[in-house]
């Protein structure tokens, strides 16, 4: 798990993501939509003792559909490591992941959902935003497959208001220094007619919540 992985990110949409244990103590179970993010951690960290097995990303659009996918995901991989630890936070499914997750004795990330904990939960509330729509790393790379293509702005362009007419600005989450994806971020936002903002935001809690998981 220490290696580079070579990631493909329409695979992680659409598939997910399963890597071989080598002996790992720990499985992570998480969205395909950080797979990027959470391999980099454990690689800088060395947490040779996590494994990785990510879920479609795609069920970021049908969050209700993750309850039951995270359940028969850990149900079929426990039995292989000491802990399995849920790398979602709730992304939508009005508790119902936690109640899953209590239910079966597995933690998982705290938070609404992934953007307020790359941004820091504390951090994340206290904005308050609610005329932000916003992008990590991986959604603007899966930009067309998560909203331009799902919402049917490929087809009707003219609903772009109906969807985004109360949204103010498109704030994009940077969890790396890539100028190319700060290019296609600016572009997301002019295609959807929003401000750009583009905030660095690192792992956030994601990492601070890792770096507990790998000491249990």
């Amino acid at each position: 798990m220490a290696e580079r992985v070579k990631l493909n990110d329409s695979t992680l949409t659409t598939d997910g993501l399963t890597l071989p244990s080598v002996d790992a103590r720990v499985l992570l179970l998480a969205c395909g939509a950080l797979a990027h993010e959470i391999l980099a951690l454990i690689r800088v960290n060395g947490w040779s003792h996590l494994s990785l097995t990510c879920l479609p990303a795609i069920l970021h659009n049908h969050p209700d559909r993750i309850p039951d996918a995270v359940e028969a995901a850990v149900l079929k991989h426990r039995a292989d490591y000491d802990a399995v630890f849920v790398v979602y936070a709730d992304c939508g499914t009005g508790g119902q992941l936690k109640t899953v997750c209590d239910r079966l004795g597995v933690g998982m990330v705290e938070g609404p959902h992934c953007y307020s904990f790359f941004e820091g939960n504390d951090a994340f509330a206290e904005r308050g935003e609610v005329t932000s729509f916003f992008l990590t790393d991986f959604l603007v790379k899966q930009f067309d497959a998560f909203v331009w293509k799902p919402l049917g702005l490929d087809r009707h362009p003219d609903l772009r208001d109906m969807y985004f007419g109360n949204y103010e600005t498109l704030v994009y989450q940077a969890q790396t220094d890539d100028p190319a994806l700060t290019a296609k971020a600016q572009d997301c936002a002019a295609r959807l007619g929003l401000k750009f903002e583009r905030r660095f935001t690192g792992y956030g809690d994601l990492e601070t919540t890792l770096r507990a998981v790998a000491k249990d």
